[in-house]
């Protein structure tokens, strides 16, 4: 068969969007995307064709192949749109899932302001221009003892403003053993390239010691620099410089230590289960001139960088031209207030991240043997209760490990990544982990309201493979 005879037998890109509403498997996605996504798979085609993959097929296979491709390309493109999901994974801070779920008061505080004309630049009291920052520094202030803050769009935003602000042209100096990378693959080094700042490297990976940093001090040395071990951690043979230490040897030779603490934790997280992790309260009590830290990590508010240190640091921040391109907008700082509102009137754990955090074994058992039975009942299947180990996940606390309660789906007649492809396609995905052949659902991370669905869209996987 002729390859302009097969290339006849693809439809037109009319006659496919036509085939694909037929199916009503177009609900809901816009029409300019449908026909884009169609256009897109009859040209795969095509060049197929072209490359002779299809040369053994005739017209009639080839348009059956095609007609059959379209329905289910539809539905990737209609997932590539932001849709939610429910965490069933057991990783509190989910990088890929969003990271921290906001508070109610959160949403109310962003639709509020989203809603209408807001306060965002102007000065209410002297009826002039103001600073966008201003609107949440006083609480951030209050609730970490530090002079002044500035909150720009995420933390790698905050470091890269504080290196070009404060080194700019001149050198840090960082521990070899803290020149981390985080997710999507960006690099501390390429955030010190990008600010203008020269990085020197000192100490080992596995050992650094404030000596270290003092021997490598020279005249074009701006500031010194730590970051936390936000996703990872070296045990064994491992020394690393206090705090304390790094701080007093800038003081002594006048540079300034920027701090990289990331996690978003703002006071001591005794209380929420991470004993030893350090907070932005106890890192400025050592006197670093700014720490900087995450909005949508521990603090569970939404994305944002928050520096926070000396006035003369954070004036100087506020006023670097790029603070401009990396400042967060309303609904930012809407969100953000009302989150640390939360924590200032002492009510933390109405904050979703800290709600999971501190949720206790028997609730969680609770629910899970609610969802089983209701699984049980719909679909014939029993799930299994089990314990399971949640983490804190998105760059805070790598070592800590949450003991959690869930489920554990085993089927007979499919096998456990058929069972999660399912639900991943559900109105309503939720996503959860494998092990051994299992699919486990950690309750941990799913919103009590979220239950049902949970039971409904198991119940749904497990039919349609016939239990």
């Amino acid at each position: 068969m002729s390859s302009q005879d097969l290339l006849r037998a693809i439809p037109s890109v009319d006659a496919a969007v036509r085939h694909v509403e037929s199916l009503d498997a177009a609900a809901d996605c816009p029409r300019p995307i449908l026909v884009r996504t169609v256009r897109e798979a009859l040209d795969g085609f095509r060049r197929s064709i072209e490359s002779g993959e299809f040369a053994g097929s005739t017209p009639e296979e080839l348009r059956g192949r095609v007609l059959a491709s379209l329905e289910p390309a539809v539905a990737r493109a209609r997932r590539r749109t932001l849709l939610p999901v429910v965490n069933g994974t057991g990783v509190i801070i989910h990088t890929n899932l969003g990271r921290a779920p906001l508070s109610g008061e959160a949403l109310a505080a962003v639709a509020e302001v989203a809603s209408g004309y807001s306060n965002l630049e102007y000065d209410l009291g002297g009826a002039h221009r103001g600073s966008r920052d201003l609107v949440v520094r006083d609480a951030i202030c209050e609730l970490t003892g530090g002079e002044d803050a500035l909150v720009v769009n995420n933390n790698a935003a905050a470091v890269m403003l504080a290196l070009d602000t404060l080194a700019r042209g001149r050198d840090v100096l960082v521990s070899r053993g803290e020149l981390i990378e985080v997710g999507g693959s960006f690099r501390l080094p390429d955030v010190f390239e990008k600010s203008g700042a020269t990085l020197v490297e000192v100490g080992t990976t596995n050992r650094t010691r404030v000596e270290d940093f003092e021997r490598a001090m020279r005249a074009q040395t701006a500031a010194l620099m730590t970051a936390h071990w936000s996703n990872y951690s070296i045990v064994g043979f491992v020394e690393r410089v206090r705090l304390e230490e790094l701080v007093a040897l800038g003081e002594r030779r006048g540079v300034p230590v920027i701090h990289d603490l990331g996690s978003g934790l703002l006071a001591s997280g005794e209380s929420f289960g991470l004993a030893g992790e350090t907070s932005a309260c106890e890192s400025l009590r050592t006197g670093v001139s700014v720490v900087t830290m995450s909005g949508d990590k521990l603090l569970g508010g939404p994305q944002a960088g928050i520096a926070i240190g000396r006035t003369p640091i954070i004036t100087q921040m506020r006023a670097n031209p790029l603070a401009r391109a990396l400042r967060p907008c309303k609904l930012t700082l809407a969100a953000l207030q009302a989150t640390l509102a939360q924590y200032l009137s002492g009510r933390p754990t109405s904050v979703p991240v800290v709600r999971m955090l501190v949720a206790d074994i028997p609730s969680l058992e609770e629910r899970a043997r609610a969802i089983a039975a209701a699984v049980k009942r719909a679909a014939g299947v029993d799930p299994e209760v089990v314990d399971l180990e949640s983490r804190v996940g998105g760059g805070a606390a790598p070592e800590r490990v949450i003991p959690s309660k869930g489920l554990r789906i085993r089927s007979e007649r499919a096998g456990a990544e058929a069972i999660t492809d399912r639900m991943l396609r559900s109105a309503r995905p939720v996503v959860a982990r494998t092990s051994e052949g299992c699919v486990l659902i950690d309750l941990r991370t799913v919103f009590p309201s979220e239950d049902d669905t949970v039971a409904a869209c198991i119940t749904e996987a497990l039919t349609a493979h016939g239990g």
